[in-house]
């Protein structure tokens, strides 16, 4: 794993020493020059990879990751348990694809030492090599994506940052079961990609949809396996250009979420650009990466599996369905269990629930299945 990593340099290393006892500097554990931590279960596992060369306005001579490393370093550690590294920087490989598969191969030895990867990346076509780390024996997975736009693109032609959603989708071998995308921006998606992403029942929450009612995130964050955050669904008060798009604390709610999950085993941060990024922007950047160990550090050990959770059962009629609500006792956590007609699919996940919200039992309740509730249902009798 180490073969495709540039040890975190000496200029950083003398900051973090030089940094308080409470800062995050005197925790992590570096790769540095000579020496290559030993990595323990549980590990949460810092790494940037410097690639945008697929992205049509991207620089790679000025990506760099030294100031989100430095406002990192500088944060306060929180009353973790967890132990926290930092590899370093993945080398560019000779091609695009070349820094792909590093990722995939240091993604999938990470999950082999039950480690979880945070990724500050590049262009976000890096969530391809990222999705690549899954292998489909395995198991599905599902991809939770915040973004302004879908990505789907056009998969006849070479992948790009604008089209990787697409390549994830349609390259073999398959083992995408559902696709989220969280924050979508109506005048970035046209009207057919719309209708694709309906029509092969994956999820789209609009931005106003999802800044109104954050606590919807949750569900959708705890059924995921893969969460990416593209810098650019962020508002330019806080970083970037674009005028729309989530606030500072809004898109650290939606990192913490991420993190609370115990299914997401990697979680990625892209598009930044060193270049148009100010002091305010890195310092948001390396507040997601913090948020996103606060979230693993307060994970609670409910599997989602009827058999190991204190649950209460609630059994409500929709028209022709007999829809089952769980809710633990424990968390107040909710699921909704699926039933299908074709049993051959139930090979996909290891158990039928799926996580929901209070607001879902109640919208049954009034004879409104829920929308996630139907397409699920849907991909798995497909």
């Amino acid at each position: 794993m180490f073969e495709f990593l540039k040890p975190v340099s000496e200029d950083l290393l003398a900051y973090m020493e030089s940094l308080p006892e409470h800062m995050l500097g005197q925790q992590v554990e570096c790769y540095r020059s000579g020496y290559e931590p030993e990595l323990k279960e549980g590990g949460l596992v810092l790494f940037s990879v410097v690639e945008n060369r697929n992205d049509p306005n991207g620089s790679l001579e000025n990506l760099s990751f030294d100031r989100i490393r430095k406002q990192f370093y500088s944060l306060a550690k929180g009353n973790w348990s967890v132990v926290i590294y930092d590899l370093g920087e993945i080398l560019t490989g000779e091609t695009v694809n070349d820094t792909y598969f590093a990722v995939k191969e240091i993604t999938k030895q990470l999950h082999l030492k039950k480690c979880i990867p945070i990724m500050l990346g590049g262009s976000q076509d890096l969530m391809y090599g990222q999705y690549r780390a899954y292998e489909p024996e395995n198991g599905m997975v599902n991809l939770v994506n915040v973004d302004a736009c879908f990505d789907l693109g056009n998969v006849d032609l070479p992948i790009t940052n604008q089209s990787y959603v697409g390549k994830i989708v349609i390259d073999q071998p398959y083992n995408l079961f559902n696709y989220t995308n969280l924050g979508y921006q109506s005048y970035y998606v046209a009207p057919e990609e719309l209708d694709l992403l309906n029509r092969m029942f994956f999820d789209g929450y609009r931005l106003g949809e999802v800044a109104g009612n954050l606590k919807m995130v949750e569900p959708i964050m705890r059924d995921a396996n893969i969460v990416g955050i593209d810098c650019n669904s962020v508002s330019s008060a806080y970083y970037g250009v674009r005028p729309n798009g989530f606030t500072g604390r809004e898109i650290c709610a939606l990192s913490r979420y991420a993190g609370i999950s115990n299914k997401v085993t990697s979680f990625g941060i892209y598009e930044y650009n060193s270049d148009i990024c100010y002091p305010s922007g890195d310092q948001l950047v390396a507040q997601l990466v913090w948020y996103f160990i606060e979230g693993v550090s307060a994970r609670w050990n409910e599997s989602g599996e009827l058999e190991t959770m204190d649950v209460i059962h609630y059994q409500v009629p929709v028209n022709d369905e007999v829809v089952s609500f769980y809710k633990s006792r424990i968390t107040e956590r909710w699921w909704m269990e699926i039933t299908y007609s074709n049993r051959l699919n139930n090979n996909l996940i290891s158990n039928a629930l799926l996580p929901c919200t209070y607001e879902d039992y109640v919208e049954a309740c009034d004879q409104i299945l829920p929308e996630r509730w139907y397409n699920a249902k849907m991909k798995f009798e497909m």
